[in-house]
């Protein structure tokens, strides 16, 4: 056993007696949690080798006992996302050869429909056990088979968010998870406890909180699901010094009633990705840590680390052998041209993040020959995120490969759009995603989600828009969507292929921009447009 490998990390806390895992008061010292998850990979190694269990549940410790026994005993956890429909759900765990369901609460049901669809038994999660973990002579059974593993060896399938397109099965391996637990665990020591209340289904919360809490052999301290309003109770309560968060929950924290004792906590590091600019500063001043921004996603075939000397907002610099080349004719794209934060060149300027050097901790796809071909071109890993490089060398996310709007022959990205609208106040959140033209290419809208107090003045936005420098003509929203929130998945990316297909037609208050400024849509301005299109011979548009 190499110490390459999630096994060879948790069996190097099996006599630990200091706390492992915190959950709702109740505290497992390491050596029990190994003990557990040796306990549950015999379990099911009693059912044979190699068993694909499917498992829904919400972050509890009966769920990273079970990601630690098949672990240490070769079995594969295939992490269901249960915010996805029944038939979803079946399809996925047929995919990825599910031959067991485990489900806990409130997803027994779910689990009973998908085991009995695949004919498969479903089961309760095991509850992790109390008392201290029993002292033997020699290794356990189980754990001299963990000695065995290897850094190739299968663990998980975790499925892509799915934000733009179907999500899919990425093969999560002993590396893959043992990798960035160990290099992250250089930020900790085993006095510190990290929070995790990100869902355990999705990569993120693997491979940024309980990966290294494991290596490092700081306190795992769960959360059932996130909450708001809860993360800075709970950091106080427990000591949490270290924060995992993906997509907008720095956003959503930051929308709560600020207190004046906000820095009075125990935090020191907030690490995670896809933060807004605006929330990842926000959120270090008001609550007295250091965020850290990460770039990287599922297949972890690119990761950027943020250079804290380099412009707001930039991912960093690019690592070795990763570059940003034009998707139709492979070249470098050249460097960005930006002039009072706006974007000059994005046509020449924009591209997509390619690992030319390899595929990085990417170890494929499950049984998807086709996904892993449009990732993987002669060696190189396509991303299928947009990027732009400055003069000075530091990158900016540009969105992802679905996210480019064409406004009159312009090629806009969405990210800087977006970045700009955070800033008006009030803003909660914002998505700028690309609705059609009734003539040609498209028009640019937002979703706004507004602190309730705030609420949307559309004159002072007007105004706000006006004063930006940074924005073109061309970037300007034409329509705006004020919502009580965003679609998103359970890990917080917002789905934007949900809000185009909505447009304009949706029960939320939309406004339109005219020559006067923005006014309310009425049903005489839809049927207007609508009948636009018709004129254009594009009214097919609107049928997608």
């Amino acid at each position: 056993m190499t110490a390459d490998t999630l096994a060879s990390l948790l069996l190097a806390r099996a006599e630990d007696d200091r706390p492992g895992v915190v959950f709702e008061g109740r505290v497992w010292s390491w050596r029990r949690h190994v003990a557990d998850c040796l306990a549950a990979g015999a379990r099911l190694s009693a059912r044979g080798a190699g068993t694909h269990v499917g498992v829904l549940g919400e972050n509890v410790p009966e769920l990273v006992c079970l990601i630690g026994g098949a672990a240490l005993a070769g079995h594969v956890v295939v992490a269901l996302n249960p915010t996805r429909s029944v038939d979803e759900l079946i399809r996925d765990a047929r995919a990825t050869d599910v031959d067991l369901v485990l489900a806990g609460e409130p997803y027994v049901g779910t689990g009973r429909a998908v085991s009995e669809s695949l004919d498969v038994p479903a089961l309760p999660l095991a509850p992790q056990s109390d008392g201290p973990a029993p002292k033997a002579d020699g290794p356990a059974p189980e754990a001299s088979r963990a000695g065995e593993a290897a850094a190739g060896d299968l663990v998980m399938l975790i499925f892509t968010s799915g934000t733009s397109g179907r999500p899919r099965a990425v093969r999560i391996t002993q590396r893959k998870l043992a990798v960035p637990g160990t290099s992250l665990a250089a930020l900790l020591t085993p006095e510190d406890a990290v929070y995790c209340s990100m869902p355990l289904f999705h990569s993120g919360a693997l491979m940024a909180a309980y990966a290294p809490a494991v290596a490092s052999g700081a306190a795992l301290v769960l959360r059932r699901r996130f909450s708001a309003s809860g993360v800075l109770p709970d950091i106080r309560r427990y000591g949490c010094t270290y924060l995992h968060y993906v997509g907008k929950a720095l956003s959503y924290v930051l929308a709560t009633p600020e207190q004046p004792d906000d820095a009075d906590n125990p935090l020191k590091i907030a690490f995670g990705n896809e933060g807004s600019a605006v929330a990842v500063r926000r959120f270090g001043e008001r609550f007295g840590c250091l965020v850290i921004d990460a770039f990287g996603s599922t297949e972890t075939a690119i990761s950027l680390i943020p250079d804290p000397a380099g412009p707001p907002g930039c991912l960093g610099r690019l690592p070795e052998g990763v570059r940003i080349l034009d998707p139709f004719t492979t070249r470098p794209c050249p460097p960005a041209r930006i002039e009072d934060g706006r974007l000059l060149n994005p046509d020449e300027a924009i591209g997509e993040l390619v690992n030319t050097a390899g595929l990085g901790l990417f170890e494929g796809y499950y049984n998807d020959p086709g996904a892993d071909a449009e990732r993987v071109r002669d060696g190189a890993f396509w991303s299928g995120d947009l990027a732009y490089m400055d003069a000075d060398g530091y990158v900016f996310f540009a969105g992802r490969g679905t996210e480019r709007l064409r406004v009159d022959g312009e090629n806009l990205a969405v990210a800087p759009i977006e970045a700009a609208l955070r800033e008006f106040g009030g803003v909660v959140e914002a998505a700028v995603y690309p609705v059609p033209d009734p003539a040609a290419g498209d028009q640019v809208m937002a979703a706004l989600v507004m602190n309730g107090a705030a609420g949307f003045d559309p004159g002072a936005f007007a105004a706000f828009l006006a004063s930006r420098r940074d924005l073109g003509v061309k970037s300007m929203p034409r329509f705006v969507r004020v919502c009580r929130e965003l679609p998103q998945t359970a890990s917080h990316k917002v789905v934007k292929r949900r809000l185009a297909r909505d447009a304009w037609r949706t029960p939320d208050p939309v406004w339109v921009r005219g020559p006067d400024g923005f006014r309310p849509l009425t049903e005489a301005d839809v049927k207007g447009i609508e009948e636009e299109f018709v004129r254009h011979g594009r009214q097919h548009l609107l049928e997608t």
